[in-house]
C-alpha cells in the first residue's frame, strides 16, 4: 500500500485542532513504565530507535527506574491493603471502536458522583499512583497539554482515561505497544481479542487487571466506569472476571470512523513513537483491526445478559446527550438518573462550543470502506455514501 501521506491523500482532515501548541514538550505514555516493561519493549524491537528519538528514550529509561522504586515503596506501604480490597459493584464497560464516541460517553458517565474511574494519572503511573496520586499530578501539570491534538477534547491528570495504557505501563502485552515502534510488525495482536492467548497468560492478565482496579477503588470507591476500545473484543474474558458487569456499546458512521481512526494513529505514531513513522501499512491495519474486533464481539455479545447491555449510536448521543444518557440509565438499571443529571447537564453545557473534526474522503476510499467493512455497515444500518 502507498504511504497515506503521498500525493493521492485518500483522507484529508479539516481539523480544528492545532496539536500541542500550548506545551514545548509533552509526557509520553511510556514514561510510566517500570524497568522490566520498558527494557523488555526495547529488547523486543532490537533497540531500533530513530536517532532523533534517543532523547525521548533516555528520559523514559530514567523514569522507569523511578517508577520501579516507587512501586517497591507502594507495595511495602499498601500492598496488603490493596490485596484485601473487594470490588463490590462490578464495573461498567464502555466498548466500541476507536473514534466512535467512547471518550464522550466516558466523560458523561463519570459525571455521576456514585461512579469512579481510572484517571489519566492512574493510567500514566499505574505502578505507584496509589502512593503518588496526590503529590505528583500538581507538579506534572506544567507539562500536561490542555487538549488532545487529534480532536481538541480536554485533557488533565484527573480526567478519565483508557485503562489499556495502564496495562501497557504495568508490562502486560497490548496492541497499543505498536505506537512505540510503529514501523515494526504489530505488537501482541492476539491480545485484541484474547483468541489464541494461552490460559495461564490470560489468567495473569486478569490478575493484574484486577490489581489495578483495586488500586482505583482504594483511591475512590464506587462503580468503576472503564473505557477501552480493545475491550470490545474481550467480552468473554471480562464476563469471566465480572459476571454482572454492564456494557455500553457505541457505534458510529464507518466512513467517518475510518478517516478519524487513521488520523488518530498517525498523530499517536508521530507523538509517541520511538521511530519516525512511515505509515506504510496503516490503512490496512485499521481495516483489519475492526474486522477482527467485531468478529469476536458479534460472536460473544450473546453471552451478555440483556439487562446488562445497552447500545448507543454516536449520532444520536451528540444530538440529544441528556436523553440518550437517561435511556442508558434506564436500560442498565444504573440507579436514579436525577442524581447524575446535574453533572451531565453541566458537562454538556461546557462542550457547547466544541468543534468536531471534518474529513474530505476520496470516493475510492469510500468504496474500500464499503467493501472491507460491509458486515459492519449492514449490521448497524449505515450507508457508505453518508458522512457522519
Amino acid at each position: 500500500m502507498a504511504d497515506v501521506n503521498n500525493a493521492s491523500r485518500p483522507v484529508e482532515s479539516r481539523s480544528p485542532s492545532g496539536g500541542y501548541k500550548d506545551r514545548p514538550w509533552i509526557p509520553r505514555f511510556w514514561d510510566g513504565m517500570n524497568i522490566s516493561a520498558w527494557f523488555g519493549l526495547l529488547a523486543r524491537n532490537r533497540f531500533r530507535i530513530t536517532p532523533r528519538r534517543w532523547g525521548m528514550a533516555l528520559i523514559v529509561s530514567l523514569c522507569s527506574l523511578l517508577n520501579s522504586l516507587l512501586w517497591l515503596i507502594q507495595e511495602a506501604l499498601y500492598g496488603r491493603k490493596i490485596a484485601a480490597i473487594e470490588i463490590r459493584e462490578e464495573p461498567l464497560f464502555i466498548i466500541g471502536h476507536w473514534r466512535s464516541g467512547t471518550t464522550l460517553l466516558h466523560e458523561l458517565l463519570v459525571q455521576d458522583p456514585r461512579h469512579t474511574f481510572p484517571t489519566t494519572y492512574a493510567c500514566f503511573a499505574p505502578n505507584h499512583f496509589a502512593l503518588t496520586g496526590r503529590a505528583l499530578p500538581p507538579i506534572l501539570n506544567a507539562i500536561m497539554p490542555m487538549q488532545r491534538p487529534m480532536d481538541n477534547m480536554p485533557v488533565g491528570w484527573d480526567r478519565p482515561q483508557e485503562d489499556e495504557f495502564a496495562l501497557c505501563n504495568m508490562g502486560l502485552p497490548s496492541p497499543y505497544l505498536s505506537m512505540a515502534f510503529p514501523n515494526e510488525p504489530p505488537h501482541d495482536p492476539e491480545y485484541l481479542t484474547f483468541d489464541g492467548v494461552p490460559r495461564p497468560k490470560l489468567d495473569e492478565w486478569k490478575r493484574r487487571f484486577l490489581w489495578f482496579l483495586k488500586c482505583v477503588t482504594m483511591q475512590r470507591p464506587g462503580r468503576i466506569v472503564l473505557k477501552s476500545p480493545p475491550h470490545t473484543g474481550r467480552v468473554k474474558a471480562l464476563l469471566e472476571l465480572f459476571p454482572k458487569a454492564r456494557f455500553v456499546h457505541i457505534v458510529r458512521d464507518p466512513i467517518v470512523l475510518f478517516a478519524s481512526t487513521v488520523n488518530l494513529w498517525k498523530r499517536l505514531y508521530r507523538d509517541q513513537g520511538l521511530q519516525t513513522p512511515h505509515y506504510r501499512d496503516l490503512e490496512d491495519r485499521v481495516f483489519d483491526t475492526l474486522c477482527r474486533m467485531y468478529e469476536a464481539f458479534e460472536r460473544d455479545r450473546t453471552l451478555i445478559p440483556a439487562s446488562q447491555f445497552c447500545e448507543v449510536r454516536y449520532e444520536q448521543l451528540v444530538a440529544d446527550p441528556v436523553g440518550e444518557m437517561r435511556r442508558v440509565y434506564d436500560e442498565l438499571n444504573l440507579g436514579e438518573f436525577d442524581k447524575a443529571l446535574p453533572g451531565i447537564e453541566k458537562y454538556v453545557a461546557s462542550q457547547a462550543d466544541y468543534q468536531r473534526n471534518r474529513y474530505d474522503i476520496a470516493p475510492e476510499t469510500r468504496e474500500r470502506i464499503a467493501r472491507r467493512w460491509a458486515a459492519f455497515l449492514t449490521r448497524y444500518g449505515y450507508s457508505p455514501s453518508a458522512v457522519g
